[in-house]
């Protein structure tokens, strides 16, 4: 299964990409944007495709440039919740040269069109950190809003940050 779009077009993530997602996802440009900051093993990853993926509580896609087909991020859905009809979605740009063309805000408009449409959810929720303006504004491209009453601070690396959350539902 193929998301086109103009620039850019998503295909479901596979074992064979594992290597590829461990890279990126560990990548300092990356991580720094995570809550989650583990470095992300060959195991673990495993471990996500059979637990989370196999079972349906999360789809995730790679983000390929369409002119020459080189993947350059992932995009995912995770916490699907079919009878809530409710998932978190996720996206990061694994390659450094990538990032600024507008690659993210194709894939959340695509990833979110899908969400509606393929997955039939009616809310679509994701976190942020604070000083991740450029993520923000293209999320609020994609027509997602602050929750202006959910914020959390976290501690990252001794470090006070504040998390924000947006969402989006699905159009009358």
């Amino acid at each position: 299964m193929e998301l086109t779009g103009k620039h850019i077009y998503l295909r479901k993530m596979t074992v064979e990409d594992t290597d590829q997602v461990i890279a990126w996802r560990n990548a300092p440009h990356v991580m720094q944007q995570f809550l989650f900051r583990t470095p992300l093993t060959r195991e673990m990853h495993l471990r996500w495709i059979k637990e989370k993926i196999e079972c349906g509580s999360v789809e995730q896609f790679i983000i390929c440039e369409k002119e020459s087909h080189r993947g350059i991020g992932s995009f995912y859905f995770r916490d699907i919740d079919h009878e809530q009809h409710t998932a978190e979605l996720g996206i990061f740009i694994g390659e450094k040269d990538a990032i600024g063309k507008g690659y993210g805000t194709e894939t959340v408009r695509i990833g979110v069109a899908y969400g509606f449409e393929t997955l039939k959810l009616n809310r679509i929720l994701l976190r942020v950190l604070a000083e991740n303006t450029g993520a923000i504004r293209s999320y609020e491209k994609n027509g997602f809003h602050l929750k202006e009453d959910r914020k959390e601070t976290v501690n990252l690396e001794g470090m006070e940050r504040t998390v924000l959350f947006m969402e989006r539902e699905r159009p009358n």
